[in-house]
């Protein structure tokens, strides 16, 4: 279903595209905006949910660029309706880096919060009311939505940004499957408390995203254990193929005659 993308452009060297679904997205909002307040309702819903998923880029962005100054090479950055993905070709093991990669993506947001709150602080905190189609009201939405997302982002459900620091953490001290297991178990006990809460409150969609988050984690820790399986496996068969000479002898000197 991953499969159903279109490639828009690159950023920084990193593949954009979006999700086939993405569109269905687009209509959904311009609906809204066209039923509210007429073509002006309709351009105004469609462009505050593209300025919102250029702030989803900026924060895929932030996982993307730093885990490439260790090295780590981003495949793209997918965009789906329920946020985006960036698609790193592994996750290094060592917790320091995979730390300082998750919390790149989350502090984007949260500078962005402190760019905006400038123009949004007055329409936030005062009782005065703010027009909304206006650039005060695009920025009180657009400083709000980006606080949430760094706040939603840090809820230790993995393989979301706070369970993969959850698991980083517990990694210091656990070997990394087992740090894995841990951070996914918990994620898993909290993915479906918060779906079934979702659910009580009629949202839907964060219901489906919690049970989504649910899977990706289990098929993120059965990958991590195969993986790990695979490595001890052909560790072994190199110990096993290894020629030690005996004590105070060469090894000997294979001479291969004409065939």
């Amino acid at each position: 279903m991953l499969g159903w993308s279109i490639n828009l452009f690159k950023v920084f060297g990193i593949q954009l595209a979006v999700h086939a679904s993405f569109v269905l997205l687009l209509a959904y909002y311009g609906y809204e905006g066209w039923v509210e307040g007429g073509l002006p309702g309709l351009l105004w819903s469609v462009g505050l949910i593209s300025l919102f998923f250029v702030c989803v880029i900026l924060h895929e962005l932030g996982h993307s660029l730093t885990a490439r100054r260790y090295g780590v090479r981003t495949a793209r950055i997918l965009l789906l309706p329920i946020g985006g993905m960036a698609e790193l070709e592994q996750i290094p093991r060592k917790p320091s880096a995979e730390l300082l990669i998750t919390v790149a993506g989350p502090a984007v947001n949260f500078v962005l919060v402190a760019l905006l709150l400038p123009f949004a602080w007055h329409g936030i905190f005062s009782e005065e009311e703010v027009a909304l189609y206006s650039p005060a009201g695009l920025a009180i939405q657009l400083c709000i939505a980006n606080l949430i997302m760094g706040v939603f982002n840090l809820v230790p459900v993995f393989p979301m940004d706070g369970g993969r620091i959850f698991r980083a953490l517990l990694a210091i001290r656990l070997p990394y499957v087992r740090a894995t297991y841990w951070a996914v178990m918990v994620g898993r006990v909290l993915a479906v408390l918060l779906a079934v809460w979702a659910l009580y409150k009629d949202n839907y969609m964060l219901a489906v995203l919690f049970m989504f988050i649910f899977f990706a984690g289990t098929a993120e820790y059965r990958q991590t254990l195969r993986r790990e399986q695979e490595d001890a496996y052909w560790a072994e068969m190199a110990r096993r193929a290894r020629l030690v000479a005996p004590a105070g002898e060469e090894p000997p000197l294979l001479i291969h005659g004409p065939n």
